[in-house]
């Protein structure tokens, strides 16, 4: 057996080769040991996904046909939306699918709201979902959630309602909607109106924090509950107008039924609160952190219900706030899922995260979002990196690995970097500059089995210590 020469480059000894690198998102799933939870069942009487993907698929018909005939127009990358050239598009799509110009406005608004189409400054372009919507019936669902979510937007609230009592009335259907699923039949408009009612007053008190004494100063510009039966109406025909129920006139009074794809989703979106509030942090309740800390422990799609359950509990401007703030903490792996929490939230977080492109530490976790947001494949998106900042994400990748994972891991992990060699690993991640370069390293150094490897690696820490080249 032949010893390596003092003099030999580490690079030619081919124990110290990295093998192929893997994709950096695969290398980010590998931070933590997760638990699975099984798959919860519907309730009894709940048509298969099929049937629901097929009502789903005849609730948003129009949009599709929309979308569709705007990809053919314009191209398949871009189609107008705003400008001079709004209106003679809505002329010549109405004239060529046989619609109204107000079934065309109509049909794109249920387009974008479902991600039929995605908006990208002044141009749309074809969604992910559009491409799948005939053959993945899971697509169809969640395009139709995102558009029960916006039944707020599909139809518009009625004129001198102050925006503060259209607010109270968008946070209190969810327990009308409840109650709905909950009666599994029809529900007299009466009985939800005196439930909107308790809600609304329920809220409010939440939001009184100073005592009775001192509440009417406050109380005294709150809307007057005189209004609810306008607003109840108005959310009824919204949730209406996206198919989650039906509003049936009645021989003596008005009532309404949730439609089973209604049914089904809040029953989904129940059991995601469920699942929130029975995980061991609570963490439909807890911060931001918190949160992510808990759903640390869970497989990737569990730990998407947590982060909407979350997310529903909180308006999206302040939820991607805390989540931001978390992010630029100092534990990488809360980054990481911060991150991760954000694409749950999708557009609306969009103009918040290309704004931390200039932030060092989230520059390419920001990268990452963006390109997937605008429909990169996962696995590729790391493409939108420079060298310099894969090497960065390496690092820090690392440190959440070195404080939360176990020494293989910390090891594996070398197999994501993009560097070909160890020696050249060393050398940019020396240069990159990362506040955790030197944890990492030894860390590294100690868990690594070969000795030759981790004398280099300890070399390299110590060079980063002390300032050495």
């Amino acid at each position: 057996m032949t010893s390596r020469k003092p003099d030999e480059p580490l690079a030619r000894n081919s124990r110290l080769r990295l093998v192929r690198p893997r994709a950096l998102a695969t290398a980010r799933r590998a931070v933590t040991t997760r638990r699975t939870r099984p798959a919860p069942r519907p309730p009894e009487g709940t048509p298969p996904r099929a049937e629901l993907a097929r009502q789903a698929r005849h609730v948003l018909a129009d949009a599709v046909r929309i979308a569709r005939w705007a990809a053919v127009e314009h191209g398949a990358d871009t189609a107008p939306r705003t400008g001079t050239g709004a209106r003679p598009a809505q002329e010549r799509a109405a004239a060529a699918l046989d619609l109204t110009p107000g079934q065309i406005r109509a049909g794109w608004d249920r387009a974008r709201l479902a991600g039929l189409v995605e908006l990208h400054g002044d141009t749309a372009r074809p969604g992910w979902r559009l491409h799948a919507w005939d053959r993945d019936d899971s697509a169809v669902l969640r395009g139709w959630v995102a558009l029960f979510d916006a039944w707020s937007l599909v139809h518009p609230a009625p004129e001198g309602v102050a925006p503060s009592a259209v607010a109270e009335v968008v946070e209190a259907v969810p327990q009308v909607l409840s109650l709905l699923q909950l009666s599994q039949g029809p529900v007299l408009v009466p009985a939800l109106l005196d439930l909107l009612g308790q809600r609304v007053e329920e809220l409010r008190e939440e939001r009184c924090e100073v005592p009775a004494a001192e509440q009417a100063p406050e109380t005294a510009d709150a809307p007057a509950l005189d209004g609810l039966p306008t607003l109840l109406d108005w959310a009824l025909e919204g949730l209406a107008a996206v198919g989650a129920l039906t509003l049936d006139p009645g021989t003596e009074e008005r009532h309404a039924t949730l439609t089973p794809l209604g049914n089904w989703a809040v029953w989904v979106k129940l059991e995601q609160i469920c699942v929130a509030a029975q995980s061991p942090a609570g963490n439909i309740e807890q911060s931001a952190e918190d949160m992510l800390r808990g759903c640390a422990r869970l497989t990737p799609g569990p730990a998407r219900d947590e982060y909407r359950a979350w997310l529903a509990a909180r308006t999206l401007s302040s939820a991607v706030a805390e989540l931001l703030a978390v992010a630029r903490g100092e534990d990488a792996l809360l980054r990481g899922l911060a991150f991760e929490a954000l694409r749950v939230v999708g557009a609306p977080a969009e103009a918040e995260v290309r704004a931390t492109v200039a932030e060092p530490s989230l520059r390419p976790y920001a990268l990452l979002w963006l390109a997937e947001y605008e429909g990169a494949d996962p696995d590729d998106a790391q493409e939108v990196l420079t060298r310099e900042e894969s090497t960065w994400l390496w690092v820090d990748t690392a440190a959440a690995v070195a404080d939360h994972g176990e020494s293989e891991l910390l090891v594996r992990h070398l197999d994501s970097a993009v560097q070909g060699t160890v020696p050249a690993l060393l050398d940019e991640v020396r240069a990159v500059g990362h506040p955790r370069t030197v944890q990492v390293l030894v860390a590294l150094a100690a868990a690594h089995p070969d000795p030759a490897l981790a004398k280099a690696v300890r070399r390299a820490a110590f060079q980063v210590h002390t300032g050495g080249a």
